[in-house]
């Protein structure tokens, strides 16, 4: 008798602590993740067309933008894109302005073959203007020592 006693009072012991370190503090349970944006297309593509369009804009921050557009789930618009490659002239950063190239095409996804020279033809003024080779044009898009794919 007395052993089945201190089994019932061990065993409550035992799941007492269990559920106190098992319990997680009340300020670690608020979740701040969902933020929603009030912006519109219309005002984010004004902001990054002016950040862009910076007299002062230096490199790194030419490349936090950029970075902060690939990372949006969005195909920037022709008028960011060629903003954003004027900024690259500025700084005679040609590869960049190459690379981003790449960016945005790698952004149009499934719908490559649509998305991809329609933006071309929006900026094709500028890129002649500003004589910036697409990565297509320069043989980017077909790597030299890349094998012929066994599905195709």
């Amino acid at each position: 008798m007395f052993r089945s006693a201190l089994s019932r009072v061990s065993h409550a012991a035992k799941t007492s602590i269990m559920q106190t370190s098992y319990r997680v503090p009340a300020v670690t349970v608020t979740r701040g993740m969902s933020k929603h944006s009030t912006e519109t297309d219309a005002e984010l593509d004004a902001r990054y067309e002016s950040y862009f369009s910076r007299a002062d804009i230096d490199g790194w921050e030419i490349r936090k933008a950029m970075n902060d557009l690939c990372g949006m789930d969005l195909v920037p618009e022709p008028k960011i894109i060629i903003a954003a490659l004027k900024a690259c002239r500025r700084l005679n950063d040609y590869a960049l302005a190459v690379r981003f190239l790449e960016a945005v095409k790698d952004k149009c996804g499934v719908k490559q073959k649509e998305i991809y020279p329609y933006i071309l033809q929006e900026i094709g003024a500028t890129l002649q203007e500003l004589s910036i080779d697409t990565p297509e044009v320069m043989g980017y898009d077909k790597p030299e020592l890349a094998l012929a794919s066994i599905y195709e």
